[in-house]
């Protein structure tokens, strides 16, 4: 199963120089039967793409929660044993909680896939998205429309090979 792990770039520091991306259990994101059923679509493509997405907003309440951490959302892929991987069905219905998936165990860098990261000049609007997650989280529709904001940028694809050159 792939699942998206949302990080900061100073996690993924961390997960470089220790070679574990991060100690489990922990959450991440993936094609879960709820995503499917909100997505309303067969195409995997695109319901990989809902995940990371979902990856990469729980990444951006990483970054509102750690001021001192680079205004840019990182989000590492990485395939995992389906049994590694489970979505609490009582969740299901949360919104919330879509395509949330608690896996079981420490994972080790090198099963990484792929790293998702911001380009640079996304960094202005992360900031601002980042800032006004609570009064978004608290009802406040202008919020919510600069939170989304950040969704306009889209991840950048690195190869784990770049990671050295992501962190340093």
């Amino acid at each position: 199963m792939r699942v998206y792990v949302p990080l900061t770039l100073p996690g993924l520091a961390e997960a470089y120089k220790t070679g574990e991306l991060v100690e489990g259990p922990f959450l991440a994101y993936a094609v879960t039967p709820a995503l499917r059923e909100w997505y309303l679509s067969d195409d995997i493509e695109e319901l990989e793409y809902a995940a990371l997405s979902r990856a990469a907003l729980a990444s951006l309440r990483l970054l509102a929660a750690d001021a001192g951490a680079p205004r840019r959302r990182v989000v590492v892929a990485v395939d995992v044993s389906d049994d590694a991987a489970s979505s609490d069905p009582d969740r299901g219905l949360d919104p919330a909680a879509l395509g949330e998936v608690r896996v079981a165990g420490t994972v080790r860098l090198a099963k990484a896939a792929a790293v998702h990261v911001d380009a640079a000049d996304a960094e202005a609007d992360v900031t601002a998205a980042a800032d006004a997650l609570p009064a978004a989280d608290g009802g406040d529709d202008d919020a919510q429309f600069v939170v989304d904001g950040a969704e306009d940028h889209e991840l950048l694809w690195y190869a784990t090979q770049e990671i050295p050159h992501l962190v340093g």
